[in-house]
C-alpha cells in the first residue's frame, strides 16, 4: 500500500492512493494539487535519526572523482532538512553548483540492535524516495561534508509515499531517474549500491540502535547536475514514486 501525509483545507489526513487520486483517512478523495504534501512520516515517540550515505554507488565515486569506500561513508541529518512532494528548496544566492540526489529512503519499522543481515528486511517498515540536495561550493570534502551541504531547512525532499515493505519485493533490483524540467538527467540502479540494505541495517545496528521511524539515505548514482532556480526536478524510484521539487531563490 502506498501511504502518504498531507495537509488539506488546515487539517492534517493520513491518505492512501486511489485511482490518481488521494483518499483521505476520513472517506474524502482529493486530486495530488488540490494538498500540501508532508513527508510520509509518522511522528515518532523518540528523535528520529537520519543516516545519509555518501559515495554508495562506485559510479558516482567516479564521477566525483573519489574512491569508492571501503566502508560506509555516513553523515547525519537533521529532521528539518525534511520537506514534502511539491514543495521547494531554496538555492542560496551566489552558489555556483547545487545538484539534486535521487535516492531510495528505507524508514525503520522497529526497536533494531545487533540484526543479522538475513533478518534485515524484518526490521523494515518500507519505503519512499528522498532528494538529498547537495551544494557544492560548500563541500570541504565527502568524507567529512560541511553541515551546509546537507543538513539546510528544507534540503531534503521526501515522498510522494511511504510504501509498505510487503509491496517491494526486491528493492535492491529498482531503477532510479531523475529529470530536470522534463530532461533526464540521471538513470541508475539500487542493484548497484556498494553496500545493500541488508548490510546497512547490519551495520548500523551493531553498534547503535536503530527505532521506529529512523531514516536510511542509501545514496545516489552518477549523472548530478547543477540545478538553477526555478528548475522543476523530479526524482524517480521504480515502484515507489516520482517525487517533484521545485528550486527557489
Amino acid at each position: 500500500m502506498k501511504r502518504a501525509r498531507v495537509m488539506y483545507q488546515g487539517v492534517l489526513h493520513n491518505a492512501t492512493e486511489r485511482d490518481g487520486q488521494l483518499l483521505l483517512e476520513d472517506g474524502q478523495r482529493v486530486w495530488p494539487d488540490q494538498v500540501t504534501w508532508l513527508p510520509p512520516l509518522a511522528a515518532v515517540e523518540k528523535p528520529r535519526t537520519i543516516l545519509a550515505l555518501g559515495l554508495n554507488y562506485a559510479d558516482h565515486a567516479k564521477e566525483l572523482a573519489f574512491k569508492a569506500p571501503d566502508e560506509p561513508l555516513v553523515f547525519l541529518k537533521g529532521e528539518r532538512a525534511l520537506t514534502g512532494h511539491r514543495q521547494s528548496t531554496r538555492r542560496p544566492a551566489g552558489v555556483q553548483f547545487m545538484h539534486y540526489e535521487c535516492e531510495l529512503a528505507v524508514v525503520i519499522g522497529k526497536r533494531a540492535k545487533k540484526v543479522k543481515r538475513d533478518d534485515a528486511y524484518d526490521f523494515i517498515a518500507g519505503y519512499t524516495v528522498a532528494n538529498d540536495y547537495a551544494i557544492r561550493d560548500y563541500l570541504e570534502n565527502w568524507y567529512r561534508p560541511n553541515l551546509r551541504v546537507k543538513n539546510r531547512d528544507g534540503a531534503t525532499p521526501l515522498g510522494p509515499w511511504l510504501v509498505d515493505r510487503a509491496d517491494v519485493p526486491d528493492p535492491m533490483a529498482l531503477a532510479l531517474k531523475t529529470t530536470v524540467n522534463g530532461q533526464l538527467t540521471q538513470q541508475g540502479n539500487t542493484k548497484d549500491m556498494i553496500f545493500d540494505i541488508p548490510w546497512l541495517v547490519e551495520y548500523f545496528s551493531g553498534f547503535m540502535t536503530l527505532n521506529p521511524g529512523d531514516l536510511i539515505l542509501t545514496g545516489t548514482p552518477d549523472g548530478v547536475v547543477d540545478c538553477k532556480v526555478g528548475d522543476v526536478v523530479v526524482t524517480e524510484i521504480e515502484g515507489i514514486g516520482a517525487l517533484m521539487n521545485t528550486i527557489a531563490s
